[in-house]
């Protein structure tokens, strides 16, 4: 360990001093500094050096001048004059002290303005001149020179500089009579402040303009308009592959598969991202559960949203509405009548078939369904069957109208349907027929196919204000019955109509 005579004013007091000028700088307001590229430095500073006990100096002010050359991978060299006149402690001899050097440098940036460095170099010392007249040390000496320090810019082609260096030393002379060689090892220090001009310099590129420089930029294709880090790599808080200040849709959910603006896909448009929906080719107005699969609430195979009936029992057949026929018009549901084929107004039981006849059961059979409801003969279902009755017990819907070859009903069709509708809810034991007719323009194929469609149509509406799906049959009976056999237009009008018809009734 190197000791000195004060020590506590000593190297000690010298670190602290270099720690207090780096404090002052790094906090200092700086020129508008910027990242550049140096190429060579000239400076100078002044200082203050001390010598170890055995040289007998006291420690003095001093100059400093160098000049260097910065090197590829952060390193430097340079070389440095420097000069002071200590006192010889005693006789109060000042003792000329000039030293040369070259040393090599490793510069380590600290943000965008300044830099720490280690330096470590060799060099000559001169003390006094020979013939030597003080009691001093006297003569040449070749010190290792190691040191640190920290540079500020303080504009982009000025900076202050600041260093603390340690020189170790050793020199051999001869004492006594007769002469013979005497080694002596000490060790000084010093601390400097000044300035360096930095020649040559330029700014360093930022080749994908995202504000840092290339020597720092870790992801140096950074898109524009990125937002990025220190590094200069983006920043993408959703973590979707889209970075900030380009991600319309900052807070995309984990997993979603995204465009290029960082927004979701939505290949099925069903509100559930791609990527997170596990069902990427659901039909338009199903609806889904949480993973975009459609749910169907009575598991009938026609999804909630498409399904217009979505209570349909367990068994039952449905259509591509979701809703279940009865072909024979008996009460019992396809699919749970037994008995599929009974004939028009017959009195049938639970399982659909006639009164007295023995049930067809069939292998694996689904459970009976619950008995259906008795024929209501109150008084108010008959005054609603009397409402509904025309001769032969049909009501012709005069107001309900369709657009021209299609099963789109108009809008002026829809008051006479919902007093149809009020009745039929009033009622819930009748049920009814409803039929669609159309004339003879077209083929009998076309016709027959339309007036389904329109039979269903009218089902469908009274469906959706209410009554009951199993209260009603729909048939289409094309051009078969027509109302006139007139083919003027006035007569075809009257032949394209809907009627409801009564399939039982109470007494």
């Amino acid at each position: 360990m190197l000791t000195y005579r004060r020590p506590h004013g000593g190297l000690a007091r010298v670190l602290l001093l270099l720690g207090a000028l780096v404090y002052a700088l790094g906090t200092a307001q700086t020129a508008s500094a910027q990242e550049r590229r140096y190429l060579f430095e000239v400076g100078a500073a002044g200082g203050y050096q001390g010598f170890g006990d055995s040289t007998g100096l006291g420690g003095a002010a001093g100059a400093v001048g160098r000049i260097g050359v910065w090197l590829p991978l952060n390193f430097g060299l340079e070389g440095e004059y420097s000069t002071a006149s200590p006192k010889a402690k005693g006789p109060g001899l000042s003792v000329g002290v000039k030293t040369i050097s070259i040393s090599a440098l490793y510069n380590l940036p600290l943000g965008t303005r300044s830099w720490v460095y280690g330096k470590l170099g060799v060099g000559k010392t001169r003390y006094g001149k020979d013939p030597c007249n003080t009691p001093t040390i006297c003569g040449t000496a070749k010190p290792v020179i190691t040191g640190i320090g920290f540079r500020l810019a303080l504009s982009p082609l000025v900076m202050a500089r600041a260093e603390g260096m340690v020189n170790f030393n050793k020199t051999t002379r001869n004492v006594g009579t007769p002469p013979a060689p005497q080694t002596t090892k000490f060790s000084n220090y010093g601390v400097n402040l000044g300035l360096s001009l930095m020649l040559g310099s330029k700014p360093l590129p930022d080749s994908d303009g995202d504000g840092v420089s290339n020597n720092r930029d870790r992801c140096a294709n950074t898109p524009s308009g990125a937002q990025v880090n220190e590094f200069g790599c983006p920043l993408d808080n959703d973590s979707d592959g889209v970075p900030n200040g380009i991600d319309r849709c900052p807070n995309t959910p984990i997993g979603a598969t995204v465009d290029p603006t960082g927004c979701t896909r939505d290949s099925d448009g069903d509100n559930i991202p791609d990527g997170i929906d596990k069902c990427p080719d659901t039909p338009g107005g199903v609806l889904v559960d949480g993973t975009g699969c459609a749910k169907d609430s009575d598991a009938d195979g026609i999804p909630d949203g498409l399904d217009r009936c979505s209570d349909t029992p367990k068994g039952a057949t449905v259509d591509a509405l979701g809703c279940p026929g009865d072909e024979d018009a008996d009460g019992v549901l396809d699919g749970l009548d037994r008995c599929p084929r009974t004939s028009i107004g017959a009195t049938v039981n639970a399982y659909g078939c006639p009164v007295g006849q023995g049930i067809r059961q069939p292998a694996n059979a689904p459970a009976a369904p619950p008995p259906t409801a008795t024929p209501d003969t109150s008084a108010q279902a008959r005054a609603a069957r009397k409402a509904l009755a025309l001769p032969a017990g049909l009501l012709v819907l005069e107001g309900v109208t369709f657009e021209s070859g299609s099963a789109r009903l108009q809008s002026g069709s829809y008051v006479e349907l919902d007093s149809l509708a009020k009745v039929l809810i009033a009622s819930p034991a009748m049920r009814v027929e409803i039929g669609g007719h159309t004339d003879n323009s077209g083929s009998p194929a076309d016709n027959q196919h339309l007036s389904t469609l329109r039979a269903e149509a009218v089902r469908n509406y009274l469906v959706a204000k209410g009554v009951p799906y199993q209260q009603m049959v729909a048939r289409g009976y094309g051009s078969t019955v027509p109302r006139t056999p007139d083919t003027t237009p006035r007569g075809r009008a009257a032949n394209r109509r809907v009627e409801v018809k009564p399939l039982s009734s109470g007494p």
